[in-house]
């Protein structure tokens, strides 16, 4: 092998510099989920961001700090990708174009509402946003349960930071201080007014029984009553987890990017609740078509359902043992009394006989084979 002439050298060292010169990025950004840290009053802590597909550093791209619930406190940065946005954001990333901070609160009596701890989520959003380009008017807050708590902890010591607010399953009146609850008639006021025409939508399960949804009720009227620019949703038969109904709703990016913090002032006053229920009315349809949709269905060999008719109701065994009732969407699409964004649509072959189930949720579809 012939050594490298001056000249080689010089043109190898020219296309190192070629990119710098000309703005061009030479290095590789990964995107997906990113293990970060950040320093924060003398101690060091770990946590992720989010980076959509298709970031560039020719934009500035909106940003949304997430903060996660008391069971995913930790040290390792990571529990707090496991649920929550995180989730949905796995499940359906097309509909999340945006930056997301998961800074994560250590073990121990940590909380989100503790002052060094919103200093050190800040302190992650800060650092992240200037890295990657955020957009400073299209910055959100969202968390759930302990999280939620942070929600308003933070629009109120911080006002005028966030372009919107989406607390779940959380309130003002924290747990570990039980005597905020003698405040109950003028605490939501306070917070409210500083959080001021801010768009704020709150989710909350109304069977939660971890934290009241009287919480939920109680900022909601208070920002209402203040002239906020405020939505209520309610979860009809849910629990705590109301996170994973709210942050599944296609709508709730869409929401985030109407709204700019410069725009905040212009808005007017806005309040709408809303009790969402379990799940749809059932159809009103003649029973005897169950006779139709009784069988055996199968996918590549392995059975996934067996429906059979008990008098006006049409059951269905899944492949797990459990056996739940099918209620009717309409003739051929059925839904399941839990809630579930499951749908079960039977399809005729050519000449109107039941071939098979195509079964979807939110996240994918398939296809059940009817055997007998």
């Amino acid at each position: 092998m012939q050594p490298i002439s001056r000249a080689g050298l010089f043109l190898c060292w020219l296309i190192f510099l070629l990119p710098a010169a000309w703005g061009l990025p030479h290095h590789h950004i990964d995107t997906g989920f990113l293990n970060r840290t950040v320093a924060a009053n003398g101690t060091l802590y770990h946590y992720q961001v989010y980076i959509p597909e298709g970031w560039n550093d020719h934009e500035d791209w909106p940003v949304i700090l997430f903060l996660h619930g008391s069971g995913e406190r930790g040290s390792e940065g990571m529990d707090e990708t496991q649920i929550g946005l995180p989730q949905a954001i796995r499940i359906h990333p097309d509909r999340w174009p945006f930056l997301v901070v998961m800074p994560q609160v250590p073990f121990g009596h940590h909380r989100w509402t503790d002052p060094d701890m919103m200093q050190m989520a800040l302190a992650a959003l800060d650092q992240d946003t200037k890295e990657f380009h955020g957009d400073r008017d299209r910055t959100y807050l969202t968390g759930l349960s302990l999280g939620g708590y942070g929600v308003y902890e933070l629009a109120r010591s911080h006002p005028h930071r966030f372009a919107a607010l989406v607390p779940v399953s959380g309130g003002v009146f924290w747990s570990y201080k039980p005597d905020r609850w003698k405040e109950a008639a003028t605490l939501p006021g306070e917070y409210a007014r500083t959080i001021g025409r801010t768009p704020v939508w709150i989710f909350h399960g109304s069977d939660d029984n971890v934290v009241q949804v009287k919480q939920a009720q109680l900022m909601y009227e208070a920002l209402k009553l203040s002239g906020g620019n405020v939505r209520f949703w309610q979860f009809a038969g849910w629990r705590h987890n109301a996170w994973d109904k709210a942050y599944g709703l296609p709508e709730l990016p869409k929401w985030l990017l109407a709204h700019r913090l410069s725009s905040t002032q212009k808005l007017q006053p806005i309040s709408e609740e809303v009790l969402v229920p379990l799940h749809p009315v059932p159809a009103r349809i003649n029973p005897d078509i169950y006779d139709d949709y009784a069988g055996i269905y199968e996918s590549e060999g392995t059975v996934e359902a067996t429906v059979q008719r008990q008098g006006d109701r049409l059951m269905n065994r899944s492949r797990a043992g459990d056996v739940l009732e099918l209620l009717p969407e309409n003739t051929t699409t059925f839904f399941y009394p839990t809630g579930s964004a499951t749908r079960l649509t039977f399809v005729r072959d050519e000449h109107g006989d039941v071939k098979g189930i195509l079964y979807h949720d939110d996240r994918h579809e398939e296809f059940w084979e009817r055997k007998r």
